[in-house]
């Protein structure tokens, strides 16, 4: 079977507050000196499930990213950890895309890859939490989704997911091919062997772009957003305090109800 994987590179999730930066007239982060983005914690757990899979039976895994020529460093860590192959697909054009726009690039990669039974998306990114890339790109090639799997097999054919809800877990099994987005429960992705580095080294890794995919660029250009990012700026911690004094209980409790108004806090 062939299995695909979605994978996003992220800035590390650990990067201390203090080194965090942002750029608010173009309203990007700024990556920080001396600590290299990582692969989205979520999308690990994707190529760990797509790994047990192929611990079982035989399998082929391709996992696909968007992104820049920095990007080659998650795919690198994708096939040192046991996948087969890597692809980037990468344009000039693609700055501040929003989820339906990284989907709908996603999926064109998915038709041109083709041949495929198992998709497997990360629940969301680490970054910008949405989780709509996976349900976007299932409904962009029209295969059914299951998300949140807490785990997931290959049993006569067929896909059996557990999927959390709440405190309950759910079960579902279909028929290929289908779309995936798997959740932390599932556990912690494997580590790399040395010789699975050094041979992820020697791979080449082919970069596509939206002429190799055949794409519209007119359907993520500015205009075709759905979400815009209109400000992005860094929280602020700042705090003041004012006390409330009064003649007696009564007076102060006037006092504050009316400053709780006045500020709008109700």
């Amino acid at each position: 079977m062939r299995i695909i994987v979605c994978v996003k590179q992220v800035i590390d999730p650990d990067l201390p507050p203090a080194k965090f930066r942002i750029d608010e007239q173009t309203n990007r982060v700024i990556p920080p000196e001396g600590m290299p983005p990582v692969i989205n914690p979520y999308d690990a757990l994707a190529i760990e499930a797509a790994l047990r899979i192929k611990d079982k039976q035989d399998a082929r895994i391709i996992v696909v990213t968007l992104g820049d020529k920095s990007s080659e460093d998650v795919i690198r860590r994708s096939l040192a950890m046991g996948a087969d192959e890597g692809v980037i697909i990468s344009d000039s054009t693609f700055g501040g895309l929003d989820g339906f726009g990284t989907a709908d690039i996603l999926s064109q990669v998915i038709k041109k890859i083709g041949d495929y039974n198992l998709i497997l998306c990360g629940r969301q990114a680490a970054d910008w939490d949405m989780g709509i890339v996976g349900s976007l790109i299932a409904e962009y090639l029209s295969v059914p989704v299951i998300t949140r799997a807490k785990g997931l097999e290959v049993i006569d054919g067929k896909v059996r997911v557990e999927r959390i809800i709440q405190d309950t877990i759910e079960v579902f099994e279909t028929e290929f091919p289908v779309l995936v987005t798997v959740s932390s429960e599932l556990g912690q992705p494997r580590i790399p062997s040395a010789w699975g580095i050094i041979d992820a080294a020697r791979k080449e890794i082919p970069v596509w772009t939206t002429k190799d995919i055949e794409f519209d660029l007119g359907r993520v250009g500015i205009k075709a957003k759905r979400n815009p990012l209109l400000k992005l700026s860094l929280v602020s911690y700042e705090r003041n305090c004012e006390f409330v004094t009064g003649e007696n209980t009564a007076e102060v409790a006037r006092k504050l109800a009316t400053k709780i108004v006045e500020t709008k806090l109700i």
